[in-house]
């Protein structure tokens, strides 16, 4: 496995591989690798003939009171499990290398970025078009994976590449979780024991929801409204939201009669962790997301 720093190195070492007609599967990261991480390689290593994965900690998706220094890094044992996964080559820049000057042209998003997440973090989702599109123009891949842990983000990145026409399918992975259901996440290393078991409580609530529509409940609000004590009955870390949204347009929705995405975010002491199911009218979760 190749590991390399520099973005002219790497963007000319793509070029020889699309010369050669080599596919490319790229996954990108801030690196701490989980077995969400992992999953995704594994999957591009089965689709693609070369994989490649970035790890960089990228400081304009990062706000002024957000935990950019405090993100856990352990390179070592990334490039580790990365070789192990069947990583032919790791993309590690450094800010310095990816934004060698002051960046004057930004990209904005209009619809999509303004809700759950979206909403209390301004300039992240533009942070995060920025720098994906420096990596799709270095990687060139033909296909990049995104867990749908963060399926906002999947859905902003879907319309970077729709709007911008970038030559990339991308591939949403379903969510990695531990064994009592709580999604795997770099941050999960910073909750109490207290907070950890609480933790859970997060994916059961989302359960619950979905099991209501399963048994033919149509109104957005009740969901959510079930949702949200459930939740608050069971855990003390401060609720950020419960939202129910269609899916991927993130767009409202006065009966649920699409794909449509329920999604909790809760920030614990030292944690702000995330978790969404979605679903169709039926409450059935599909392999594809349409």
């Amino acid at each position: 496995m190749e590991v390399i720093r520099s973005a002219a190195e790497m963007q000319k070492k793509s070029f020889a591989f699309i010369r050669e007609s080599k596919t490319i599967g790229f996954v990108p990261t801030m690196g701490f690798f989980h077995e969400g991480h992992v999953a995704l390689m594994e999957q591009a290593r089965r689709e693609n003939d070369l994989v490649i994965t970035s790890i960089f900690v990228n400081p304009l998706q990062f706000g002024p009171n957000e935990d950019y220094e405090r993100y856990p890094r352990n390179e070592a044992n990334d490039l580790a499990l990365a070789a192990d996964a069947g990583v032919d080559l790791v993309f590690i820049p450094s800010a310095a290398e990816m934004y060698p000057a002051k960046m004057l042209i930004s990209l904005t998003i209009e619809e999509r970025a303004n809700v759950l997440c979206g909403r209390t973090r301004p300039g992240h989702f533009e942070g995060v078009l920025t720098v994906l599109a420096k990596l799709f123009h270095l990687i060139q891949p033909t296909k990049a994976y995104f867990g749908m842990k963060d399926a906002q983000q999947f859905s902003v990145v879907s319309a970077l590449v729709d709007n911008l026409n970038f030559p990339v399918q991308l591939i949403a992975v379903p969510t990695v979780r531990e064994s009592d259901g709580l999604a795997k996440s770099s941050r999960n290393v910073n909750l109490d024991e207290k907070e950890r078991k609480e933790a859970v409580s997060l994916y059961k609530a989302l359960q619950h929801g979905r099991q209501l529509v399963v048994d033919g409940e149509k109104n957005p609000a009740i969901i959510v409204k079930e949702v949200k004590e459930q939740i608050a009955s069971q855990l003390n870390g401060k609720m950020d939201y419960v939202e129910l949204w269609s899916y991927p347009a993130l767009e409202p929705v006065s009966v649920i009669d699409r794909q449509v995405i329920l999604a909790i975010a809760v920030q614990f002491e030292k944690a702000r962790l995330i978790d969404n199911l979605v679903f169709d009218e039926r409450g059935c979760i599909g392999s594809q997301i349409r």
